[in-house]
């Protein structure tokens, strides 16, 4: 049987600053950070990933500041931006671009929000070294057992 392989993206707004990248295998993650486009596409192609999950909104809404999803995720009290901010359009823009390139590579993409599964799970949202021990409690192996890792790549990790 054909062990699934995981991939998280923590993406950044831009190239000029670190993406999270994680590779998640049999509990076994491998993370790292990535900087353009390419750079992701090309690991990515050379992964092989089951799943690709990416922290960034993957559309726009149609009018308006928020997609029905994000009023959905505020109501429940889940802490997302409205895809439309400044800041938050143009991660916008660039997880759209990717996802597409992605996609014609034939790779399921799904749009995560780390923050919201954390808080769902009582993971505490910002305590970085906090949430890596938790991740090693949960059986995560590999580099969070070896290494103190950035928020980008423990944003990039499987949450489940």
């Amino acid at each position: 049987m054909r062990k699934s392989v995981i991939i998280g993206l923590d993406l950044a707004g831009t190239s000029k600053n670190p993406t999270g990248w994680a590779l998640w295998k049999n509990k076994r993650v491998i993370a790292c950070r990535l900087q353009d486009d390419e750079s992701i596409l090309q690991c990515l192609i050379n992964c092989n990933p089951t799943l690709i999950a990416i922290d960034a909104p993957l559309s726009l809404p149609k009018e308006g500041m928020m997609r029905n999803v994000d009023k959905e995720m505020r109501k429940h009290g889940y802490p997302v931006f409205p895809p439309r901010l400044p800041a938050m359009e143009k991660l916008t823009l660039r997880a759209m671009k990717l996802t597409q390139k992605i996609i014609k590579e034939e790779f399921r993409v799904i749009e995560v929000h780390p923050a919201s599964t954390r808080k769902a799970l009582g993971i505490p949202a910002k305590d970085w070294t906090q949430i890596q021990t938790i991740f090693i409690q949960m059986g995560l192996k590999g580099d969070p057992e070896v290494r103190a890792l950035t928020p980008h790549e423990i944003d990039a990790q499987p949450q489940h």
